[in-house]
């Protein structure tokens, strides 16, 4: 009986010490650094353009509409994005590569109320996630983002919606500016 006893206590104890090296050896993979591009704190400007226009509106280009906080988190497992827009629209998402899947996921909650899971790929220097919501009147609608990063460090986000008619719509065109490169440039 002691022996048994001693023979659990010691696959517990090699089971506890080997843990935190296997999970930190986990997202060590190049795939888990694919969306390090987004990394950092963000001004956010909004370069939609309104329906039907093929110019963003002048108040989008000159002063940024939100911030957002993109972060590495449960040992470079995760990413944690935190968004808040300057009216008060508040949102976050986590983001992970599935290796089992062998593609992205994410998983974005804001105080609307919206619960959006989108799953995909980085492919051609571009990351592109994809999912459904079920809109109000029941009906199933695709929804696709998309992130680039730009040449000068800027991150451009994409966020479309599939309409009745099959097309796909821009919801939000996004520019990414990091906060210190905002800072700088505006002269303060």
């Amino acid at each position: 009986m002691n022996i048994k006893r001693h023979v659990i206590c010691l696959w517990l104890l090699i089971g506890t010490l080997a843990f935190p090296a296997v999970a930190a050896a986990n997202c060590n993979e190049a795939a888990y650094n694919q969306f390090d591009f987004w990394l950092g704190e963000w001004q956010v400007f909004n370069e939609t353009k309104p329906l039907g226009s093929n110019v963003a509106s002048q108040a989008s280009n000159n002063s940024p509409s939100a911030t957002s906080k993109i972060t590495k988190i449960l040992g470079n497992c995760s990413i944690l994005e935190e968004y808040q827009t300057t009216s008060g629209f508040i949102g976050k998402s986590l983001n992970i590569f599935d290796k089992q899947k062998n593609a992205w996921h994410q998983t974005w909650v804001d105080n609307s109320g919206l619960l959006l899971q989108l799953d995909g790929k980085f492919e051609n220097n571009v990351m592109v996630l994809q999912g459904v919501i079920t809109n109000k009147d029941g009906a199933k609608v695709e929804q696709k983002i998309s992130w680039q990063a730009l040449e000068n460090g800027d991150v451009r986000q994409i966020w479309e919606q599939r309409n009745s008619g099959g097309d796909w719509q821009i919801l939000f065109n996004g520019r990414y500016v990091k906060t210190e490169t905002v800072v700088s440039s505006g002269g303060q």
